[in-house]
């Protein structure tokens, strides 16, 4: 390993520690919180909810797939951290600038960012997916897409279990749903919705939503994007050690 590549490797030790940490005492409380306001949603508003997410989400993974680059089979760890960076930094400008003209519009305006919102994170992980050389035509990786975004927006109870899969992501894979129907939806929009339900009823205030909405985007995408670089340079480090033993074997 390379300078570089050892600097990475301390900065996503040190990343998984904090995955791994426990929830503290504040965190526990505020999930139970949430866990009973989300309780006195009737059923019926539940299940339209993950339904609308469910829909949203399959065919912004299916329709991300067209307009991806390939994944890229060369290049050093160093040239693709460089290449993700900047993906995210568009993106991130692109996001604010989609929260400050829907935040702009008032309540119209602002439920239409949600949907919006999503299909520029997915996308930025259907690029950053490709930059660290992983194929998004694998229904697998898609699924770990679907991950990282849990991981990024969900709640510290959540987060230590979510991670513990994407760790062993080589043997969890093999033994998750085939279909996407069968992911588990409730979980995942109820702690998507959780994290960012006061930040983006904000945004739907007129006059303030515009900068609100603006600020709010870029740093969901800067999490988001966070996230997706230690995931992928976790994962990648893992490849990459794979195969260079294997060649000195030979």
């Amino acid at each position: 390993m390379n300078n570089y590549e050892l600097q990475v490797q301390k900065q996503v030790t040190m990343w998984q520690k904090a995955m791994l940490r426990n929830p503290g005492y504040f965190n526990r409380l505020a999930k139970k919180l949430q866990t009973k306001i989300n309780n006195l949603i009737p059923e019926k508003a539940h299940a339209a909810i993950t339904t609308t997410i469910k829909q949203m989400f399959r065919a912004v993974l299916f329709g991300s797939q067209v307009t991806t680059a390939s994944a890229r089979t060369e290049g050093s760890l160093e040239l693709r951290d460089a290449i993700a960076i900047e993906k995210i930094k568009l993106y991130k400008h692109t996001a604010a600038a989609e929260g400050g003209i829907t935040g702009a519009g008032g309540i119209l305006l602002g439920l239409a960012d949600f949907p919006l919102l999503i299909g520029i994170k997915i996308k930025l992980l259907y690029e950053i997916a490709s930059v660290y050389g992983f194929d998004t035509r694998d229904y697998r990786e898609r699924l770990f897409i679907l991950y990282i975004f849990q991981l990024a927006f969900c709640s510290d109870e959540t987060r230590k279990e979510v991670f513990m899969k994407m760790q062993d992501w080589e043997n969890i894979s093999s033994r998750l749903p085939q279909d996407i129907h069968d992911f588990d939806w409730r979980t995942f929009q109820q702690e998507y919705r959780d994290y960012i339900d006061i930040a983006k009823m904000v945004q739907l205030i007129p006059i303030i939503g515009a900068p609100v909405g603006a600020v709010v985007n870029y740093r969901l995408i800067t999490k988001l994007g966070r996230t997706a670089m230690n995931a992928y340079r976790m994962r990648w480090q893992k490849t990459f050690w794979i195969s260079k033993s294997a060649n000195s074997s030979l």
